[in-house]
């Protein structure tokens, strides 16, 4: 799939632009803090309903600004096409497509972007909830009934958590529902991450295998969220009072978490700053991939900052992987990356929130 347009309006820095995009690489280039990574973001917001950076809800909207909108028309590789619209005006958001009303999660299913940005490195040395929206994002593209498992999830935990947090005593009958559906609901969510864990093992060995070699054989450990010789069901009476105590759920599909372990560094703690980036990257790729097994084609990929994230030789082994395959790829830098220089990349100058075509 590759985006053809893409139209801007209120996203922190940028004025209201329209980048015409092409096919192959394109590179926007300029100095720091002229909107560069917001263009990334804005193609991100459209596959994820969020952007990549890390406490940027509050930020998102221009200063001054009322409204913030993403627009873009989205091709895929049979040809069909298909306009996309998100905008947020206060604080909810609303999706469109063609037109018409769509649900976020329409949205989301019908553009598919991964990113490798300077902050990638959370995936693997960050908190769990960053591994979970990384495997969740992946589960939805591929199973179709995930989503609903998933959304019945967050509504039980949700209520769950009321009732323990309540000011007075709250019989017991009244949790048996909420827990009751979050047992069942967890079983299809934990069910499907294990499948998509399986299915991704083998591209992440494959590019772990090129980008960390030196780190020998690798294993996908998967934590579940509660113990795999219990019913959940079961586990929620039993930990009641504890999660009283608490005031919050503390088993659960959504305290599961994995983990990418190598035979030369076991505990994540081992690796280096450099090789948590390519890990990262390699699980980025990864994703990737199995999408375009899974649905024909491949989504788009955003790298942030290339140059200053990856030595030149990663750099040149990436974007020639990336160009092999026929990805779509948007690219970040205050220069145009070396790998890059070949004559065949499309490049466009970004300063003060506006941008031009270089030719």
């Amino acid at each position: 799939m590759r985006l053809e347009s893409l139209r801007i309006q209120g996203l922190r820095c940028l004025a209201d632009i329209t980048v015409p995009l092409s096919p192959g690489v394109t590179v926007f280039a300029g100095p720091n803090g002229a909107g560069k990574t917001s263009l990334l973001e804005a193609a991100f917001l459209l596959s994820h309903a969020r952007s990549f950076r890390a406490g940027a809800k509050d930020a998102l909207l221009q200063r001054g600004a009322d409204l913030l909108s993403v627009f873009a028309e989205l091709r895929h590789e049979d040809g069909q096409s298909r306009r996309l619209g998100l905008g947020r005006q206060g604080v909810r958001w609303e999706a469109r497509m063609d037109g018409q009303a769509v649900t976020l999660s329409e949205l989301v299913g019908e553009c598919a972007v991964v990113c490798f940005e300077p902050g990638s490195h959370a995936l693997i040395a960050g908190g769990a909830e960053e591994r979970r929206r990384y495997l969740d994002w992946g589960v939805f593209h591929v199973e179709h009934e995930f989503f609903l498992a998933w959304r019945r999830y967050q509504r039980a935990l949700k209520q769950r958590n009321s009732l323990l947090r309540a000011s007075g005593p709250v019989s017991d009958a009244l949790f048996l529902p909420w827990e009751a559906e979050l047992a069942s609901t967890a079983a299809v969510i934990d069910s499907q991450r294990r499948v998509y864990l399986s299915a991704l093992r083998p591209h992440i060995e494959q590019a772990m295998g090129a980008l960390l070699p030196e780190l020998g054989s690798l294993e996908l450990r998967y934590k579940r969220g509660w113990a795999d010789d219990a019913e959940l069901g079961d586990l929620y009476a039993a930990q009641r009072g504890r999660d009283l105590a608490r005031g919050h759920t503390t088993l659960g599909s959504h305290r599961a978490d994995w983990a990418v372990v190598f035979e030369h560094a076991p505990q994540r703690e081992h690796l280096s700053r450099g090789q948590e980036k390519l890990t990262a990257l390699g699980c980025v790729l990864s994703q990737a991939a199995l999408y375009a097994e899974r649905r024909g084609e491949w989504p788009i990929v955003c790298l942030d900052d290339l140059a200053s994230e990856l030595d030149k030789a990663h750099q040149a082994a990436l974007v020639g992987q990336l160009k092999d395959v026929g990805a779509q790829v948007l690219v970040t830098g205050t220069e145009v990356p070396e790998a890059l220089q070949d004559g065949s990349t499309h490049v466009f100058h970004v300063e003060q929130g506006g941008l031009r075509p270089l030719l």
